[in-house]
């Protein structure tokens, strides 16, 4: 295969992993390419794993007139070939049960360590705002993202670097929602995760706190 065709196909790729789900006449508009292009990329995408065809949600933008557009979302064999922090997370995990005095061997008390990890690194003084968060969850690699949607901010994470892990120990999920909520300073509710199959991580947050207050 052609080397530009390759680049092209990784373009792709990820603008998907970091914009999460999308017809191929919303990837042909956004990265300038024919939609016949496009179209002929996304299935060597499929075929080799990468993305997966899924029908639109309903209310999704993809649905219209006609026969509704495919939506291509990346696949976890996708996810795997872009970077991911196991390394790190094993690592931590390793030390936190070498000093932890727990012998219960729930994962839970490390899901907690791995949140007080987060929020030693993301805030000074407690309290961030959705701005703040997003810029570090992009730091770490969750390819984040916010905008407004009804009474509230729709936080999203494109991309998860411990899906893999996070499927397998959904603790891990659950106290990440508890540190957001802490962190914004208000009850968040997540509605998606990547771990359990979703194309994005998405948590909503009130417009008790906006997305420039503190």
């Amino acid at each position: 295969m052609k080397n530009d065709e390759l680049r092209t196909r990784e373009v792709i790729a990820r603008a998907i992993l970091e914009s999460g789900p999308a017809t191929a006449a919303q990837l042909a508009d956004r990265l300038g390419i024919t939609p016949a292009g496009i179209r002929r990329h996304l299935d060597s995408l499929v075929s080799e794993g990468t993305l997966e065809a899924r029908e639109p949600k309903v209310g999704s933008s993809a649905i219209g007139r006609g026969r509704p557009a495919k939506v291509f979302v990346m696949t976890d064999f996708g996810r795997s070939q872009f970077e991911h922090s196991y390394d790190d997370l094993a690592i931590s995990a390793l030390r936190f049960m070498a000093t932890a005095a727990s012998t219960s061997g729930s994962v839970a008390p490390f899901a907690q360590h791995r949140a007080q990890e987060m929020e030693r690194k993301v805030a000074s003084d407690g309290q961030v705002s959705v701005d703040e968060l997003v810029t570090f969850l992009n730091d770490e690699g969750y390819a984040a993202s916010s905008h407004q949607m009804g009474a509230g901010i729709e936080l999203c994470q494109h991309h998860c670097p411990i899906a893999h892990v996070a499927s397998e120990f959904p603790e891990i999920c659950e106290a990440e929602t508890e540190l957001f909520s802490k962190l914004l300073g208000t009850h968040v509710q997540r509605l998606a995760t990547i771990a359990h199959g979703d194309g994005v991580c998405t948590t909503f947050v009130p417009l008790t706190l906006t997305s420039t207050s503190k």
